[in-house]
């Protein structure tokens, strides 16, 4: 062999087994996932209940080899402290430097509208598992990257009004909403489900986040003869609420959204905190499917803290967050990679998955992108500091 030969035989070699490690090495390359929502403050205890079941997945799928050939999932956190600025400038270090494959939304519906437009521009799949606002996903972009598994503010409403009436026999209704986008998502949603049934609200009061007095408001609404109140704020405001209607002495049914199951609820909301009913879409009391009971033996092992169903909490955020994270993984291999608008049309191309707080039949359509109904939803209250049933809490 000519020396040229030889050095064109070992040049080539030296080539092919480079690109060999190469496609080795892209092929062992973690999928990585990205996760924005409250890891500190008030909400804390929500951002790690979706942590949770995102990771409880994520485990779950790669034990079984991964996605795509053998890559691994990655989870990468960041937290948005309840600030969509934050959640924007989070959402900007996902996409541009940790190059995630999709962001999970967490728990505000402020810092999910701040960060939609954002997504959609990138093409960068984003899945909400707690924020509610029905204009995350209802957000007129086309084409829509935004994919939910969790409740929606309009179907909530609804849902609110109808357990008003059959569960308290209740005519007068007053709106007590924190002064945000979440709140004014739910004023609309709930004089939409009023007026469908010929009912006006007697009144419609506002608070701020930080307000730690709403007796004002709530003795316009007494005034007004409301006979039951419909809440809707995160966890901190929702207790200003409790702690002032103890203070005026009013004792009147209060049907909220799931803002309380946020937190320290109980600890900042007292005693009557108890007598709040609000939404959920999953509880782990109570007879369990298959996959619940994989689900809350996979929590034990990973967390000490996990003794049973009462340390699963908020159990919407672990059971959203674990559906959310396995029906996207779907979207992924459908996807056979992860480009984000292959990841999208992914998602419109699961046909059916048996999950923890369904059995999902085509969850996702260009037209829906929420995979969760009013048929999905259970109410709870606070008994002895744990989230139980309404049918349970005896």
């Amino acid at each position: 062999m000519s020396r040229f030969s030889r050095r064109t035989f070992v040049c080539t070699t030296i080539a092919l087994f480079c690109a060999g490690l190469g496609a080795v090495a892209q092929a062992a390359e973690p999928i990585k996932i990205g996760l924005i929502t409250a890891l500190s403050g008030q909400s804390a205890l929500a951002g790690e209940a979706i942590t949770r079941g995102m990771q409880v997945a994520i485990d779950e799928i790669n034990a079984k080899g991964g996605l795509l050939d053998g890559r691994k999932l990655e989870l990468v956190r960041r937290d948005d402290e309840a600030n969509p600025a934050k959640g924007v400038v989070a959402a900007r270090e996902l996409i541009y430097k940790e190059k995630v494959a999709a962001i999970f939304g967490g728990l505000d519906t402020p810092v999910s509208m701040a960060i939609v437009p954002l997504v959609n521009q990138a093409k960068m799949p984003f899945i909400g598992p707690w924020a509610a606002g029905t204009p995350i996903t209802k957000n007129g972009a086309k084409p829509n990257y935004v994919f939910r598994v969790s409740a929606v503010d309009e179907v909530v409403d609804v849902a609110m009004v109808d357990y008003a009436q059959k569960t308290f026999n209740a005519s007068k209704f007053g709106l007590i909403m924190v002064n945000n986008p979440w709140g004014e998502s739910n004023e609309r949603g709930l004089i939409a489900a009023l007026a469908a049934k010929g009912i006006k609200p007697v009144g419609s009061e506002k608070f701020e986040g930080n307000d730690v007095d709403v007796v004002p408001q709530l003795t316009r609404l007494k005034a007004a003869g409301a006979d039951a109140l419909f809440l809707v704020g995160n966890v901190g405001p929702s207790a200003q609420v409790v702690k002032s209607l103890d203070r005026m002495g009013w004792k009147v049914p209060v049907v909220s959204h799931w803002g309380p199951a946020g937190g320290r609820f109980t600890e900042l909301a007292g005693p009557n905190a108890k007598e709040v009913h609000f939404v959920q879409t999953y509880s782990f009391f109570g007879k369990q499917s298959p996959v619940g009971e994989k689900v809350i033996t996979a929590l034990k092992a990973k967390y000490s803290n996990i003794k049973g169903p009462e340390d699963i909490t908020p159990a919407v955020g672990v059971a959203n967050a674990y559906d959310a994270m396995q029906l996207t993984a779907l979207a992924i291999q459908k996807a056979g990679s992860t480009d984000g608008n292959a990841i999208r049309e992914g998602f419109y191309k699961i046909d059916n998955y048996d999950g923890l707080i369904k059995q999902y039949k085509q969850p996702f359509s260009p037209e829906v992108h929420d995979a969760l109904t009013a048929q999905d939803y259970v109410w709870a209250q606070f008994i002895d500091n744990r989230i139980l049933p309404v049918g349970l809490a005896k």
